[in-house]
């Protein structure tokens, strides 16, 4: 076996394992949300951009930083569900058909939906808090940003590639994924790049509460044992 596989084999064969494992055993019937959202997706894509279903669309599914916080958390969920305008479609489908699949053949269903929920509404309150701060503080965003429209699904795939990554410990995976997003930062200085950062941050204390829940009771101060949690498919 070359480096490069059992490199390959070190960081993605236990995920590997696991969706093949639920794609043999129950094949589509394995990732029926998944389906789901895609569909879901693809539907908000073709009405959004018909002359008749672009307003509905935005009044049921756009979340910005000028609207009320009740507003905006009672459009977050179907947020995750309506891709960018300006972005191919076909992107956000594959996004969404991969990285949710995954997650949901490893995770489950509704820890799956859990962690994309929290990823998603980590950018939208990001939004408000950095417009709050001004452009001139620490993480703070300028006021224009407040009509710009949330990141759609991207944020909760890209948390769903990072607890996946740690959850598997292919943590190259996550620091690529991670090292992705400060770039794109770096270069586009968009509310979209920004709210992917804070999708990342909440995702890793969900990765934090979930490494001390999983802790061994007998592991000792000064850490020994593994304390990894048990990979479940």
């Amino acid at each position: 076996m070359s480096t490069l596989a059992r490199l390959a084999r070190a960081e993605w064969g236990p995920l590997y394992a696991a969706v093949r494992a639920g794609l043999v055993e129950r094949g589509w019937r394995a990732i029926p949300m998944t389906v789901a959202a895609v569909c879901l997706t693809a539907l908000t894509q073709y009405v959004q951009n018909q002359p008749w279903g672009y307003q509905f669309v935005q009044n049921i599914g756009a979340v910005r930083a000028e609207d009320p916080l009740w507003l905006a958390l009672l459009r977050t969920p179907l947020s995750l569900f309506v891709p960018a305008l300006d972005l191919p479609v076909w992107g956000a489908l594959a996004q969404i058909l991969l990285v949710f699949g995954i997650a949901e053949i490893c995770l489950g269903r509704w820890r799956t939906l859990v962690i994309a929920y929290v990823a998603t509404l980590a950018g939208t309150l990001y939004a408000r808090v950095g417009i709050a701060l001004g452009p001139h503080g620490f993480l703070g965003l300028p006021a224009s940003d407040s009509l710009v429209v949330d990141t759609g699904p991207s944020a909760a795939v890209v948390g769903l590639a990072v607890f996946l990554s740690w959850r598997y410990r292919a943590y190259v995976t996550a620091g690529v994924v991670v090292a992705a997003m400060v770039v794109e930062v770096l270069l586009k200085e968009n509310l979209a790049g920004r709210e992917h950062l804070a999708a990342i941050a909440a995702v890793l204390v969900l990765c934090g509460i979930s490494e001390l829940r999983h802790r061994p009771p007998g592991r000792d101060r000064t850490g020994s044992g593994s304390g990894l949690p048990p990979i479940q498919s």
